[in-house]
């Protein structure tokens, strides 16, 4: 059993911003995947799931707000009897340019508020994660920055990350997250910089 978790802010005037990639990849595993996702209260989080390559394999994203997000996972993993290792979370990073993507095995929070909260309630650092650079802001707060949208260029790297890491959550469930990995941070040299 895995799940897959993408953080992110719930509300519309949330949607676009850079803190809520993490939904938008969510969102596309849903619509490859034909997932229904479903508000489930018990989770505070909208969930759907589906079976692939003989596995169940659930789709999650917390309504908790970012701050929050390990409340949310948590109570997944505690009611399927999952384990760190059977999780799989994307989200934005500060420290990556706009549209570079990674996957690592563990981590640090790295100061992102929603990892924090993940890392709290699973009590370990040790559980899989795609990342996608938002990159940092040359001037102003970096809250700001999070919550704000991105340029029509910055959106273009974005939806090209987002179509990486789609791809690799689908490889590492037909090979292994080692293997999904090798090829995201191989191409993730060619991204957030298409004029050359």
């Amino acid at each position: 059993m895995k799940l897959f978790v993408g953080l992110g802010n719930p509300g519309k005037k949330y949607a676009e911003t850079r803190h809520n990639v993490g939904f938008r990849v969510i969102d596309e595993l849903a619509k490859k995947w034909h997932v229904s996702m479903c508000e489930e209260k018990k989770f505070q989080g909208e969930m759907g799931s589906v079976h692939l390559n003989g596995e169940k394999v659930m789709l999650l994203k917390p309504m908790t707000y970012m701050n929050l997000s390990g409340e949310s996972v948590q109570k997944v993993m505690d009611f399927y009897d999952l384990y760190n290792e059977d999780v799989i979370v994307i989200y934005d990073d500060l420290d990556m340019e706009t549209g570079k993507v990674r996957g690592r095995e563990k981590g640090s929070a790295g100061g992102h508020n929603g990892i924090k909260s993940m890392i709290l309630h699973l009590a370990g650092e040790d559980f899989k994660r795609f990342k996608i650079g938002i990159g940092k802001p040359a001037h102003g707060k970096i809250t700001d920055h999070v919550l704000g949208g991105f340029t029509t260029e910055e959106g273009i790297d974005i939806s090209l990350a987002i179509e990486k890491v789609v791809s690799a959550c689908e490889e590492m469930l037909q090979t292994d997250f080692l293997k999904a990995v090798s090829g995201l941070n191989q191409s993730c040299k060619h991204l957030g910089s298409r004029d050359g």
